[in-house]
């Protein structure tokens, strides 16, 4: 406890760190604020509980958890930072078919600042859309009979306003995200997701309660689904920190007087190179039908199909998903880290791979292992995305599952693991120990 409490406090005596850390808090609780600003127009007494009740089953939640409430607030950032994501993933297939997305992501920083550049205008065109759809559903909405947007209200004039705030409020929330990554601490996109789920805690373990205290659920049976879902954050950290080592050989070469090589070091393949991205850009993928059906509310096909196929709870819903998930894992695998590259930059430094020849067999080498350990990756990512959909089928409280399962799981043990790991890169760069004792020796190592 005197290590942590140590480490802590070493962090606020180092100046530049303390910035970004307060920064950070700053922007986030702008975020935070946000999630409980009504839009124009709604009534704010009626659409208490009423959109969260007749969503919390849904795919809606699940978007409301992501967004920290907001959706269910109908909030100016109620889309949060989905839109975003979305547009990201469009650029990033559209490298993978389109020669000129593909020149630019190979330019260096020129081409990312035009791929940036694209991906905000895609975020603006998502953010339109799915703001339409945003205001078809709370028009729609009724509590008690009566509708949540009074019908005086109900015109173009509300639908274009929700649009425009709505796309405002992404932007904004896409401009805090960037300046978090740039002047803050950690990844800014990932944090404001990490923030919104966080946000949702004492409402999962406020409806579990209430079902201890009501009698509906045996307290043994809780401290069960605790106990499990200890062994699953357990294996989430064994899995994102898993690594298989390539021991790399470099030769003995003499430059003048000095002597250089001669020594063995590894290259570190991760059993889940790619993070908990694989999970969001599934999940914004699977949020396009039901924003699609939401256009159509009166249609007793649309519905069906929103209901019986495309539910968050569906078994047609849960298999498309993990499909999704593991072609994701090995596309962001490939984007991510590339073999070829990496078997070039051994063979300039002299380095090679003890019984493999240099060039192109060590890059099939490396992405051979690469293949094989991202398969068991991809498939534990897909089977912890679909708990919360297994956990709810066992009378699990949707709001609890949500938060402990799956998606929300892994992205919370992701970014704060990734966060925590820039902290103790800042206090191992000034020569204090970071939160964990082998953090300088892994430093050293890699």
């Amino acid at each position: 406890m005197s290590k942590l409490t140590e480490t802590f406090t070493n962090i606020f005596k180092i100046q530049e760190l303390r910035e970004r850390l307060l920064f950070t808090a700053v922007l986030l609780i702008i975020v935070r604020i946000g999630s409980h600003i009504t839009l124009p127009g709604v009534d704010a007494v009626l659409l208490a509980d009423t959109i969260r009740r007749s969503s919390e089953n849904t795919l809606f939640g699940l978007y409301d958890l992501f967004v920290g409430g907001a959706f269910s607030n109908a909030a100016i950032f109620a889309l949060g930072i989905m839109p975003y994501i979305s547009s990201s993933i469009v650029i990033q297939l559209l490298g993978a078919v389109w020669p000129y997305i593909a020149k630019l992501q190979r330019e260096g920083e020129e081409g990312r600042k035009k791929i940036t550049q694209y991906t905000r205008y895609g975020t603006v065109f998502i953010s339109m859309l799915q703001g339409w759809g945003v205001a078809v559903k709370l028009v729609h909405t009724t509590s008690g009979g009566v509708p949540i947007v009074p019908v005086e209200v109900q015109g173009v004039g509300f639908y274009v306003s929700t649009m425009i705030i709505l796309t405002a409020g992404t932007i904004f929330v896409m401009w805090l995200g960037e300046q978090i990554t740039e002047r803050g601490i950690g990844n800014g996109i990932s944090l404001i997701i990490f923030i919104g789920i966080v946000a949702r805690f004492p409402h999962a373990v406020l409806d579990e309660f209430q079902l201890v205290s009501g009698g509906a659920r045996n307290l043994i049976v809780e401290l069960v689904i605790f106990i499990a879902m200890g062994f699953i954050v357990a294996g989430v950290v064994l899995v994102t920190q898993g690594t298989r080592r390539i021991p790399v050989q470099y030769a003995k070469r003499v430059v003048g007087r000095k002597v250089y090589g001669g020594v063995t070091q590894y290259i570190p393949l991760r059993v889940n190179t790619a993070g908990v991205m694989p999970i969001i850009f599934a999940q914004a993928i699977m949020f396009v039908p039901q924003i699609v059906f939401s256009f159509f509310p009166e249609s007793e096909f649309m519905q069906t199909l929103a209901t019986d196929w495309f539910s968050y709870t569906s078994w047609p819903y849960s298999i498309v998903y993990a499909l999704m998930i593991v072609f994701f894992t090995y596309f962001y695998t490939a984007v991510a880290f590339n073999p070829k590259d990496v078997a070039d930059n051994m063979k300039k430094q002299g380095g090679f791979i003890p019984g493999i020849r240099p060039g192109g067999h060590t890059a099939e080498y490396i992405d051979n292992i690469l293949t094989k350990i991202t398969l068991p990756g991809s498939i534990f990512l897909a089977v912890v995305a679909i708990l919360p959909t297994i956990m709810m089928r066992l009378g699990v409280t949707p709001s609890f599952a949500s938060f402990f399962g799956g998606t929300s799981l892994l992205i919370v043990v992701g970014v704060a693991l990734d966060t925590l790991q820039q902290i103790e890169t800042h206090l191992l760069m000034r020569h204090y120990d970071g939160f964990m004792k082998s953090g300088r020796i892994r430093g050293r190592r890699y």
